[in-house]
């Protein structure tokens, strides 16, 4: 237990290190490597895959080999976890962390049984104390582009000890980055607005210019 909680603290320092992080599904597998290849170019070190589709289990169980082949660095975590059956079997398929678009007790329940991080989807100051209560340190403040950063800069005074991350809402532009850092976030989550496509096929090259940019904008003293 030690050892995981230690490993939980060390995850939680990797991510305000590396303070962005893409959030990706595909059904196509070799399509999710080329993306997350992509984006570990462009300086990305936390990774969300999304369980949203038939594909999820398959596609993240590829996606952990190849990471822990070739980018053993890299933190690989899953998102749209609703309940703790789902929470249980990506754990045992070796996610680095869990998030939520939604607070569950199911799932608070299952990620304090594994000592593992679990970044829960919040939109209320009820819900975000919900989570505190429960243990969580790191909070998904969702949908981002409905709450924007006012709303965190009045809440945050009332929960200095949680961190916060929002998910939709961030633009790739320095300007957007700036406004959330700015109110206090320690991370962001991107997803279509990064997956940039030309003709319907993703422009791998610019993803990775763009988690370049993206970092240096976001990375703050720590």
């Amino acid at each position: 237990m030690e050892k995981q909680t230690k490993m939980k603290e060390e995850i939680i320092k990797d991510i305000i290190r590396n303070p962005v992080i893409p959030v990706f599904y595909h059904d196509d597998v070799n399509t999710c490597i080329q993306i997350l290849k992509s984006c570990y170019e462009g300086g990305i070190r936390v990774f969300e895959f999304v369980n949203r589709g038939n594909e999820a289990e398959q596609n993240f169980k590829a996606l952990r080999n190849y990471k822990e082949e070739h980018f053993p660095d890299l933190r690989l975590g899953i998102g749209t976890i609703m309940h703790a059956d789902d929470a249980d079997r990506f754990i045992e398929l070796g996610a680095d962390f869990l998030v939520s678009p939604i607070f569950s007790e199911c799932v608070a329940s299952s990620a304090n049984k594994n000592n593992i991080l679990w970044i829960p989807g919040c939109m209320t100051p009820t819900e975000i104390a919900e989570a505190q209560l429960a243990g969580c340190t790191f909070v998904k403040l969702f949908p981002g582009e409905t709450l924007g950063p006012g709303f965190l800069k009045s809440i945050k005074p009332i929960f200095p000890k949680l961190r916060f991350m929002p998910t939709g809402g961030v633009d790739c532009t320095e300007e957007s980055i700036n406004k959330w850092f700015e109110a206090g976030v320690s991370a962001v989550g991107l997803g279509s607005k990064l997956f940039v496509k030309v003709g319907g096929n993703y422009e791998y090259g610019q993803i990775a210019e763009s988690c370049s940019k993206l970092l240096t904008w976001a990375k703050r003293e720590v």
